[in-house]
C-alpha cells in the first residue's frame, strides 16, 4: 500500500502546502471572474449614474458581464456627425490588465477600421493600460472618428481620400453605413 504523504513540516512558513496550492488553483480562475464582474459592474454603474453624451455601453441581453453591446453617436464636423455606430466589447478573463476585444458592428468606412470591424488604436493594443475604462475606450473612439490616424491605416484607401478628397470620403462613409439592430 503506499501512500502520498506530503512534508508540511518542512514547508516554508507561511506559504501554503502542496494541497492548498491545488485547492488555490481551482479557484483562482473562479476569483479571477468575479473579479473582472466586480469591475465591470462598477463600470456599468458609472456609465449609468453620469452618463457621457453620445455613448453609451451595457452588457448583453444575455446577462453575461464579459460580452458587451456599446453605441457611439458620430461626432458633430465630421463625416460621422449624428451617426449610430455599435460595437461589441469581449473582455478577457485578466480584464483590465489586457485590453477588451473592440469590434464595430455597424458597417463603417475609416482608415483605422477594417471592413471586419477591427480597429487600429494603440491603447487597444500596446498602450493600454488598467486605468483605461469602457468610458476611455469609447471616448477615445469617437475622437479617432473625428481624427483618424492615417500614419497607421488598416483601410489605405479610406486614409489615402480621407487626406486628398473629402467630399468622395464624406460620400463612401454614408454610402456604407447602415443601421443595425442589437
Amino acid at each position: 500500500m503506499e501512500f502520498a504523504l506530503e512534508d508540511t513540516q518542512n514547508a516554508a512558513p507561511g506559504q501554503p502546502t502542496m494541497a492548498e496550492q491545488q485547492k488555490l488553483g481551482a479557484s483562482t480562475k473562479r476569483a479571477d471572474t468575479q473579479s473582472v464582474t466586480k469591475r465591470l459592474q462598477s463600470e456599468l454603474m458609472a456609465l449609468m449614474m453620469s452618463p457621457t453624451p453620445g455613448i453609451s455601453a451595457f452588457p448583453g441581453a444575455d446577462g453575461n458581464m464579459l460580452s458587451w453591446t456599446a453605441t457611439i453617436i458620430g461626432p458633430k464636423d465630421t463625416p460621422y456627425s449624428d451617426l449610430s455606430l455599435k460595437l461589441s466589447f469581449d473582455f478577457p478573463s485578466n480584464y483590465p490588465y489586457s485590453p477588451p476585444t473592440v469590434l464595430f458592428k455597424t458597417p463603417i468606412y475609416h482608415p483605422n477600421i477594417d471592413f471586419s470591424g477591427r480597429i487600429c488604436l494603440d491603447i487597444l493594443k500596446d498602450k493600454w493600460s488598467a486605468v483605461y475604462n469602457v468610458q476611455t475606450v469609447l471616448l477615445s473612439l469617437q475622437s479617432l472618428l473625428g481624427e483618424p490616424n492615417n500614419a497607421s491605416p488598416l483601410n489605405n484607401e479610406a486614409a489615402q481620400l480621407h487626406e486628398k478628397d473629402s467630399e468622395e470620403y464624406q460620400r463612401k462613409v454614408l454610402a456604407r453605413h447602415r443601421d443595425i439592430e442589437d
